[in-house]
């Protein structure tokens, strides 16, 4: 069952959906939102169980794919462009295998259509062994969080998530903070977002990958599944960068953005 979405849209033009990756939320493509919206309208969503949309206990993509379906049927979007980043990504390509009358165009940052080994074990398990409790500021829970995750950069958007409880809504003096995410699901889905989006293909719509040149999220080893599902697929590549491409070099990453989309 699709939940609703929270969202936010800024710009104007033809509608073009923004999906963060994991463990995001709608903020982190906000750098690329305004680059873009001056020439289309920009839809950004929270997925469930992340920023501040609906937690929920399943987490697939065929489900997070009908809630975008359930986002556009909400807001009288007929069509769109699909924008995502890594699970966001997996997302956009789920949408685009099972509802291709959907969309209009496609844009994957830095993510294959294929099932990955766990690459984020010691990032679950410092979420889950960081104990909230008596943490009292974000500079005391990113030191905890050190013993787990190395890179503070990481950290630094690893705790994007922690929020301040309202007081109205405390009952526990020694917990000031609280996860925005939806850890315990998040974590027992894990091996369903390391997936494959689900669909035989193939998606005959223009669809644009962008890699990141020193990340290995995409190789040539996936070309050939690439190339099966979404035969229509480019793929550009942004040197000195890493996964984080839209953020390590966000004028070169909405210019590419910009291009395929005029197209």
């Amino acid at each position: 069952m699709s939940v609703e979405l929270n969202h936010r849209i800024s710009g104007q033009g033809e509608p073009l959906i923004l999906l963060h990756g994991l463990f995001g939320s709608l903020e982190n493509l906000g750098g690329v939102a305004r680059r873009l919206q001056d020439d289309w309208q920009i839809h950004s969503l929270d997925q469930r169980n992340h920023g501040s949309s609906p937690h929920t206990d399943e987490m697939t993509y065929p489900l997070m794919a009908s809630d975008v379906v359930a986002y556009m049927d909400a807001n009288g979007i007929d069509k769109a462009h699909l924008l995502g980043h890594s699970m966001g990504g997996k997302v956009a390509m789920q949408v685009a295998l099972h509802y291709p009358e959907r969309v209009q165009t496609t844009i994957v940052a830095d993510i294959a259509p294929v099932t990955y080994p766990p690459r984020h074990d010691a990032i679950l398990e410092g979420l889950k062994n960081l104990d909230l409790r008596g943490v009292k500021s974000r500079s005391e829970a990113d030191s905890r969080l050190a013993e787990y995750v190395e890179i503070p950069g990481v950290r630094q958007f690893l705790l994007k998530n922690l929020e301040r409880i309202p007081k109205e809504e405390n009952t526990d003096d020694e917990r000031l903070f609280r996860w925005r995410l939806n850890l315990p699901v998040i974590d027992a889905s894990y091996s369903n977002l390391a997936a494959a989006p689900e669909g035989n293909g193939p998606h005959d719509g223009k669809v644009l990958f962008i890699k990141g040149a020193d990340s290995a999220y995409i190789q040539t080893k996936h070309q050939d599944t690439i190339q099966r599902l979404f035969p229509n697929a480019e793929l550009k590549i942004i040197e000195g960068t890493g996964h984080w491409l839209h953020a390590e070099k966000a004028d070169t990453f909405a210019n590419l953005c910009r291009e395929f989309l005029a197209q």
